[in-house]
């Protein structure tokens, strides 16, 4: 921006002039022009909204982390996208909003933290990669579309983040993000426990990715998930499909089997012991008005 001296806001010191104190105002008429112009605010690039369901828990004995494979602009452009990235050997990150945003800064700070161990010989934690990536986001302001769940295990134990677009972070044992993190959040605070197994761990993301899958028009196809241990990293792609698209020919387009999968997400108890119409009366008091 540049500065247009002004005989009230300005002094002469030694030949040059010094802005005066206070804010600048002069581009407050050229941006009002260009909101009220009609040819140039149809031209102007909206947001859109983006579609994803991630997900992370710990167990006992690492972290697992999972997410859907759909992308979506105006339509499905991808059907198998791969949106868990590596950040290090033993730290890897979910990514949810603009593809491109989230490729790119995952890949960054997994540049990063290579020359990082290049040049002290140690292995990377997972409170660097947090560190490097938040401060990374807050720089572009949330311009940057990236909300990420970063996972992984060092030589402090195991641990799970979600890093927000405009750089906020969170330390929880089981974390969602995306447009279908509500359906998802609402499986796993059903199903979480302490002290999970790999295969109950396992078992909760992938039903968590379910109902993100079923409850969100954003997610869909596969589910991947990566299984983060001290002994090292497993990671599964295309774990079940409950779009049914393997199923899907050049010709032939079969309907999801939605029951049976519906069947496998346990809902909390007492949940639906009432039939349909009814609801619990607490007691009844009638008040004469005049």
């Amino acid at each position: 921006m540049s500065y247009v001296p002004n005989e009230n806001s300005a002094d002469e010191t030694f030949g040059k002039v010094v802005p005066g104190a206070g804010f600048c105002f002069e581009n407050v008429r050229r941006n009002h022009a260009l909101a009220n112009d009609s040819k140039i605010n149809n031209t102007l690039p909206k947001a859109h909204k983006t579609g994803t369901t991630i997900v992370g828990c710990v167990f006992k004995d690492g972290v697992v982390l999972g997410a859907d494979t759909r992308a979506t602009s105006n339509l499905v452009v991808d059907k198998n996208c791969e949106k868990i990235h590596y950040i290090a050997p033993n730290i890897y990150c979910c990514g949810a909003g603009t593809a491109a945003d989230t490729e790119m800064t995952t890949g960054q700070i997994s540049s990063q933290l290579e020359l990082l161990r290049l040049n002290t010989g140690v292995g990377s934690r997972v409170i660097t990669a947090l560190t490097m990536l938040k401060r990374y986001l807050y720089q572009y302001q949330g311009h940057v579309s990236a909300a990420l769940v970063l996972g992984g295990v060092d030589c402090t134990g195991a641990h799970l983040y979600t890093v927000y677009p405009h750089g906020s972070t969170d330390k929880l044992p089981f974390v969602t993000m995306g447009s279908g993190s509500l359906a998802a959040m609402s499986v796993m605070e059903t199903q979480y426990k302490d002290n999970m197994n790999e295969e109950e761990a396992i078992s909760l993301v992938c039903n968590s990715i379910k109902a993100g899958v079923f409850n969100d028009l954003g997610s869909g196809s596969n589910i991947d998930y990566t299984i983060i241990t001290e002994h090292g990293v497993r990671q599964v792609r295309g774990s079940e499909k409950p779009d049914g698209q393997h199923k899907i020919a050049r010709d032939t387009v079969e309907r999801n089997d939605v029951k049976k999968l519906r069947a496998n997400i346990k809902l909390p108890k007492g949940f639906g012991a009432f039939p349909p119409g009814t609801t619990i009366t607490v007691g009844e008091e009638y008040v004469e008005t005049f």
